[in-house]
């Protein structure tokens, strides 16, 4: 990155020569995640031969943060077993946006939400864990399976208004565990040993999020920001004041990888350039991948040819 007049960094223009691991890249998946929001940049989801080649004609690489100074974290889509009353086990819901919330003034706290039941008759599902609760609301979608075999997707619609305070970080000032130790296996193992503090855990961050029930194929990706599917492995969620929905950006992230990822999702901690938060897919094994990525590493953005 270079200086500028005031201090600040600009992006540096590269050549796709000077992104190691570029020509090892899956650019056919990276295409085809690209596709779903082509529109953004301006293009035509077409099918090619050649995506390396496509990427290369349509796009320059500009890094926007230099080797060490991005800082990757991940995401997914909870698979959570669930029920459509409530009962003894299942005891912990998630809701529906009530009506009257706009986005000039926040709405109650979480505390306030949960101690005042304020959301009482919006109850879309419920859950047998409120660590899990909590956690579909960190990942702002979450697919439910009953026990008579049906399913439900449950998508983002929305939030309090009230910043977001990483329960994680708290158990760390705690003295719980180290940084380096704190994955979301770690707060539910916290919260297994000492189920009476859980609440208490959970309203140290005043933002709550509220859900819609999605229509989606089974083998879809949840929605992200665009409203479309984001994909595994390909789907990065950015800073849209810094990169646009719909670029190409590649990222060098240690431990996950080198790869062409697509920005098409966003998310209340994800500010600032060189910030990336990578979908890894659904299920249990895809949050042990996501819960494993807090690193730095390089982004580069590719942007539109003039």
């Amino acid at each position: 990155m270079a200086a500028r007049r005031d201090g600040r960094l600009s992006p540096v223009a590269l050549a796709f020569s000077d992104i190691p691991g570029w020509d090892r890249d899956d650019h056919a998946a990276a295409w085809a995640a690209f596709c779903v929001t082509a529109d953004l940049s301006g293009l035509a989801p077409v099918a090619t031969d050649d995506a390396k080649a496509a990427f290369e004609a349509l796009f320059e690489p500009v890094e926007i943060a230099a080797e060490g100074t991005a800082h990757f974290t991940g995401y997914y889509e909870p698979e959570l077993q669930g029920a459509r009353e409530k009962s003894a086990r299942f005891a912990y819901p998630l809701y529906a946006k009530p009506a009257g919330i706009g986005s000039e003034k926040p709405w109650f706290t979480r505390v306030e939400i949960v101690e005042g039941d304020l959301l009482a008759g919006l109850e879309l599902v419920w859950l047998d864990n409120p660590i899990e609760a909590f956690l579909a609301q960190v990942q702002g979608s979450v697919r439910i399976r009953f026990e008579d075999g049906g399913s439900l997707r449950l998508g983002y619609d929305g939030k309090n208004g009230h910043p977001y305070r990483s329960i994680g970080k708290e158990l760390v000032a705690r003295g719980v565990a180290p940084v380096e130790e704190m994955t979301p296996d770690r707060i539910r193992q916290w919260g297994h040993e000492s189920p009476g503090e859980v609440q208490a855990l959970l309203n140290h961050n005043p933002s709550f999020v509220f859900f819609r029930v999605l229509d989606l194929p089974e083998e879809s990706g949840p929605l992200g920001a665009t409203g479309r599917p984001v994909s595994a492995g390909r789907s990065l969620a950015v800073d849209p004041d810094v990169v646009a929905l719909g670029s190409p950006v590649w990222i060098d992230c240690p431990g996950f990888g080198q790869r062409l990822m697509v920005a098409q999702d966003i998310g209340s901690a994800i500010k600032g350039a060189g910030r990336g938060d990578i979908f890894t897919g659904s299920g249990p094994q895809a949050g042990r991948i996501a819960g494993a990525i807090n690193t730095k590493g390089r982004m580069i953005a590719l942007r539109r040819r003039a």
